[in-house]
């Protein structure tokens, strides 16, 4: 049975995020005759637990936090162009981020679900102008770009339940992420945002399984050695 911490930790850097989740290691990184496929489903069960056991005030806290963390990354504050996952259920609110870059003339894209669960790309102006798409994902009711359009951008913020230390991003197991990071230029930031609690040490991960090069939480964030590129 898997034994979740809270992944509201106190705000004290990085020095606060633990080095070892005994529970969700044991449970799910040390395949004692555990597939790939039933690891991911274990883990991504037990952090999506934690997360709706997260009250809202906590909640709402962490979007600010995150928020303010994301604005002072350096290739955030040079960028021209901005990836933005557009936040969904318990996933690390991205509303607020989202006006903020906005606000600063940042060209922003956001996400559009397609059908076969692959990712096309539309420009960010206001929610007023966003409407819910396949499986409750909102996205700009403006032009589509292409899949493509994501190659574009300075940098690259993603949705992510786990990453680990060297860059491996656990995902919901769609793969929609893991085509759109592909088409990502090697160097770019690729970015994940996440609650704290949820770096760890190792997450389960397959060869196509798409890294990312560094992680934001409330208490900051963390370069992650180029996730491997």
């Amino acid at each position: 049975m898997l034994t979740v911490l809270s992944p509201c930790l106190p705000s004290a850097g990085w020095a606060s995020l633990p080095r070892h989740r005994a529970d969700w290691d044991d449970a799910t990184m040390d395949g004692r005759g555990a597939s790939m496929r039933e690891r991911k489903a274990a883990l991504r069960a037990a952090v999506l637990a934690a997360r709706r056991a997260m009250p809202a005030a906590a909640r709402a806290e962490a979007a600010s936090s995150l928020t303010a963390a994301v604005l002072t990354l350096p290739e955030v504050m040079t960028a021209r162009i901005v990836a933005v996952y557009v936040s969904i259920g318990t996933e690390p609110p991205t509303a607020e981020l989202l006006d903020v870059l906005r606000s600063r003339n940042a060209r922003v894209l956001v996400p559009v679900l397609r059908e076969d669960l692959d990712l096309d790309w539309a420009i960010y102006e206001n929610r007023e102008q966003m409407s819910p798409g396949p499986r409750g994902v909102w996205a700009p009711e403006g032009p589509r770009l292409g899949l493509d359009a994501v190659a574009d951008a300075d940098v690259v913020l993603v949705p992510a339940l786990a990453v680990s230390a060297d860059g491996a991003r656990l995902g919901r197991g769609g793969g929609s992420y893991d085509r759109a990071l592909a088409r990502v230029p090697a160097g770019r930031p690729r970015t994940a945002l996440l609650y704290d609690g949820e770096l760890l040490p190792g997450v389960p991960a397959e060869a196509h399984d798409q890294r990312v090069t560094g992680v934001v939480t409330p208490s900051g964030a963390r370069h992650l050695v180029d996730g491997g590129l």
